[in-house]
């Protein structure tokens, strides 16, 4: 009887058992080296599915061969640890080989390379390719074309995810409640397919998970003991959208196209992220650029002369060596999320590659931190230089990050001017955020526009007021910053103001310790804004003006016949109190032939 070997290939792929079945091997003694035993319970012994499915091609083979006139033997020495740690390296496959040559037997095998090193040898080889899988794939009677996912479940029915991001239901697809038989078989038959398809391949394989990437399906397979239960999900996209689909801006398809070389889309899992990174990418090759992606796994649906990396012998440090030579234009990194995916992604862009990453985030500030720690401080803004954030597959907001030395929003003194990094919204370039070092520690502190004053900066403010009023009560008074304000004032104030030689507004400057900008008032301001009704009382020290609680805390000026008297700031009660011995109070009784000549005029500042 002629003896037949059968490595490892020939066995997981069922061949074997294929071979076997449609007699094409009969009345012949098959010999399973216990290398290539030893090598597959290894494997189910850390739960990878290839272990598990060549162990069940055996026991498959075993209940076939006697009508066949088979004998089945294990035969050759056990492996050693160091043999199956480099089994990846071709250590058990010289193993299997040797045992065909020393017994003269024929090798059966599906591995290319095995069957040329044994040719090579002098070895009796029968190479069969794999075999082409021509029955549909089980999983996709589960996918029509509104399905994101589906989620299969040891014990419960089948479930997918169906709309667009934004709109997402979870349905139940199915009445049958899943059986780990059925899902053990459906992984096998995609972990057959993967082997034997050019766009099939296992981007992580894990004691317990497993993830392949194939054609446009991502599909993860975990099991005990990483899951509590066997599970499959299989995530495929709807959609394949260009930038013009977004409706983006002239400003930033300019920034795209020219400004921008740092970029960061961020957003929540399912918002949109990578179908935007897909079609940015695709827009700079339509741009005549070199664009590469790192990706693992690899699914980003981009165009054919975009070259889709993965982690090189398991690192993007590795892979990142390898693309500095190819010198891309631009690269998307799909999924920063690990701390060397930040540095890599930093070192990538300080080179000058332009970059687009993809994170996870639930903020567009929060993408911006999650950098904080990882790179330092003072070259965020180099590496990063626009964030956009997606919001259920919409461009939600987008930021644009510049570093400036200045003194912090909220602080005075010039002395503690800083590096700071502006992060402003792109379109109304509005400052909304500031990043600093304060202390040791670094800080994010939101900007208030236009918001309510509080506390010593209103007093502070309320003070200037009160002094340049003096010289016209019509003055507008504009401050622009902690240190500068700008006052318009009628033509025919402006002497008083400046004084003889400038004396006066010297003198102004250093009483209030600001700098100081007189500008002539075009504006006709002859009349106060509205008149507002009172009640007129005295107390034993002062004077009380009664109006509505309303204007709490609002300034009013305060005329008789039609002449500026003073101003004051409401109280709490609606109260205008001025003491009687004061230089106001004395200018009122003088110019007031009754209180009917008192006139309240509240000014919006």
């Amino acid at each position: 009887m002629k003896k037949i070997v059968a490595d490892t290939s020939i066995v997981i792929n069922g061949q074997l058992v294929h071979l076997v079945s449609s007699g094409e091997i009969s009345d012949c003694d098959v010999i399973i080296p216990t290398a290539t035993l030893d090598e597959l319970q290894s494997q189910a012994t850390q739960n990878k599915e290839q272990g598990l499915i060549g162990l069940e091609e055996l026991k498959k083979l075993q209940e076939i061969i006697v009508p066949h006139n088979i004998t089945l033997s294990y035969e050759g020495m056990r492996p050693s640890v160091d043999d199956i740690k480099l089994s990846g390296r071709g250590r058990i496959d010289a193993i299997i080989k040797d045992i065909a040559k020393q017994s003269e037997a024929i090798l059966y095998t599906s591995d290319r390379v095995q069957a040329l090193v044994a040719e090579a040898e002098g070895v009796s080889v029968v190479y069969h390719a794999p075999k082409i899988i021509s029955e549909k794939l089980e999983f996709l009677k589960f996918f029509d074309d509104e399905t994101m996912s589906i989620h299969l479940k040891e014990g419960i029915t089948p479930m997918a995810k169906k709309g667009k991001p934004g709109d997402i239901t979870l349905t139940q697809i199915g009445e049958d409640v899943l059986t780990r038989d059925y899902l053990h078989e459906m992984s096998t038959q995609i972990l057959e397919a993967t082997k034997i398809s050019d766009s099939g391949n296992v981007e992580i394989s894990k004691p317990g998970a497993l993830v392949i990437q194939y054609g446009d399906y991502r599909i993860a397979i975990t099991r005990p003991p990483f899951s509590e239960k066997y599970e499959i999900t299989i995530v495929h996209p709807i959609v394949q959208l260009s930038l013009d689909d977004y409706h983006v801006s002239d400003e930033l398809m300019k920034r795209f196209s020219s400004g921008a070389e740092g970029i960061l889309i961020s957003g929540a899992p399912g918002s949109g992220k990578s179908t935007l990174a897909s079609g940015l990418a695709n827009y700079y090759n339509g741009l005549g650029k070199i664009v590469k992606t790192f990706e693992s796994p690899r699914d980003l649906r981009v165009d054919p002369a975009i070259t889709q990396y993965t982690r090189l012998d398991g690192s993007f440090e590795n892979s990142a060596d390898i693309l500095l030579l190819v010198r891309p234009d631009y690269t998307v990194f799909d999924e920063v999320r690990r701390r060397e995916d930040f540095r890599i992604f930093s070192d990538l862009r300080l080179t000058g590659v332009g970059m687009v990453g993809v994170v996870h985030a639930n903020s567009p500030l929060d993408a911006i931190q999650r950098f904080i720690g990882k790179i330092e401080l003072g070259i965020i803004p180099n590496v990063i230089d626009t964030v956009v954030f997606v919001k259920d597959g919409k461009i939600s907001k987008v930021y644009e990050l510049e570093l400036k030395v200045k003194v912090p929003s909220g602080m005075f003194e010039q002395d503690l001017a800083r590096p700071v990094i502006e992060i402003r919204n792109f379109e109304n370039h509005v400052l909304e955020h500031e990043i600093y070092t304060f202390g040791e520690e670094n800080v994010i502190v939101p900007v208030q526009k236009g918001g309510k004053k509080h506390g010593i900066e209103k007093l502070a403010e309320d003070r200037i007021r009160d002094v340049i009023k003096r010289f016209d009560p019509n003055a507008h008074i504009e401050i622009l910053s902690d240190n500068n304000i700008r006052v318009k004032v009628q033509k025919q104030y402006i002497p008083s103001i400046i004084g003889k030689g400038g004396s006066t507004i010297n003198d102004l400057q250093k009483l209030l310790n600001v700098h100081i900008d007189v500008e002539e008032n075009d504006e006709d301001d002859s009349f106060p804004d509205a008149e507002i009704p009172y009640t007129f009382s005295e107390s034993k020290t002062g004077i009380v003006l009664t109006v509505s609680r309303e204007y709490t805390g609002m300034h009013a000026d305060i005329y008789v016949a039609d002449r500026y008297v003073t101003s004051s700031r409401i109280g709490r009660k609606g109260q205008i109190k001025i003491p009687k011995r004061s230089d106001s109070a004395q200018k009122l009784m003088d110019l007031a032939s009754s209180k009917n000549d008192i006139q309240i005029y509240i000014k919006d500042f």
